[in-house]
């Protein structure tokens, strides 16, 4: 039944013959049945769902950037600083910063080693008000710096100044290691 299509031309049996007419119309006719074209929604979801997110993203954008100020800061813990305006030994130089640096590294270093107990309770008051002191010297000396400019004393003064409040703590620590060693031995 089958007939190989080359077969059929070597016999030459097929014959010239004309379409007939509204054939063409007739085809489409039939595959339009056959296949009928499916119309695309009037609305695309993606879009609809995009919308939404960026109007949700703009309303919290809006309500983060028009919020009143107090509201901003609950829950949060503030913390003055000084203000960028007074210099501090690295803004005159590099190598001073790494000094500078070194030694206030060493005193946080030093204060976190401490422990607080109420048996030293008097003797840690009184260092610490000792370093308070210091403090409020290194931010005058800090003040000065900035309005007159570098000079050999204050930088000197300001590195003196941190090198005492690391000693203070050495010697903290040391009486605090003399003090528990007499409270061990009794």
């Amino acid at each position: 039944m089958a007939r190989d299509i080359r077969e059929l031309f070597k016999d030459d049996k097929i014959t010239h013959e004309k379409m007939p007419e509204n054939h063409q119309e007739r085809f489409l006719k039939k595959l339009d049945e056959a296949m009928p074209v499916v119309s695309k929604p009037k609305f695309n979801w993606m879009r609809i769902a995009v919308s939404v997110v960026l109007f949700i993203g703009l309303g919290f954008g809006a309500f983060k950037f028009f919020r009143p100020q107090g509201d901003q800061t609950e829950g949060l813990e503030v913390v003055v600083t000084e203000t960028a305006e007074t210099k501090t030994l690295g803004d005159i130089s590099p190598g001073l910063k790494k000094v500078e640096d070194y030694y206030l590294a060493s005193i946080n270093l030093e204060l976190s080693k401490m422990t607080y107990t109420p048996e030293t309770k008097d003797l840690f008051d009184g260092y610490l008000l000792q370093l308070d002191e210091l403090d409020k010297e290194y931010k005058r000396l800090s003040a000065e710096l900035t309005e007159s400019g570098p000079s050999e004393l204050t930088v000197n003064a300001l590195i003196d100044n941190l090198k005492f409040r690391l000693n203070l703590l050495y010697r903290l620590r040391s009486q605090l290691r003399t003090l528990s060693a007499s409270d061990s031995t009794t």
